[in-house]
């Protein structure tokens, strides 16, 4: 049985950050594109208004904890660490989308948004993690 270091667990435990990180990304672009094909989002290059970026801060949540719940499902053990791993991530790439986003605001809205993302990476982390162990049979 391999230990818990062993380059296959650190491989799995890779892969399965990986894979719940393009899961949340995949999504949230997908659904950007569609809104934006729909006219729900403004033209690219003009500020999208508090109501599409609340839309956005939604579905970016829901798929965030979608993806923390496939890298706890896919982590070869302790899944919650697993899932904040993938949050701490979160943070780290929203806190770098709000530094490079910051003084254009004319072009990607109020200041309000990128800080919500940052904020709202390990709770959505901790959600999807929990709702994978609170399923029967969920290994801990």
């Amino acid at each position: 049985m391999a230990d818990a270091t062993s380059p296959r667990t650190t491989g799995r435990s890779v892969l399965a950050i990986v894979a719940g990180f393009l899961a949340g990304a995949l999504l949230s672009i997908a659904t950007d594109i569609i809104l934006h094909a729909v006219h729900f989002f403004s033209p690219l290059g003009t500020p999208p208004g508090n109501g599409a970026l609340a839309v956005a801060t939604i579905y970016r949540a829901a798929f965030s904890v979608l993806g923390c719940y496939l890298t706890a499902r896919l982590a070869p053990r302790n899944p919650m660490k697993h899932a904040l791993i993938l949050g701490a991530l979160g943070v780290v790439v929203s806190a770098i989308g709000a530094a490079a986003t910051w003084n254009r605001s004319a072009e990607f809205g109020p200041h309000w948004y990128p800080v919500t993302l940052i904020v709202i990476s390990l709770p959505c982390a901790w959600l999807g993690g929990m709702l994978y162990q609170l399923r029967p049979g969920a290994s801990q």
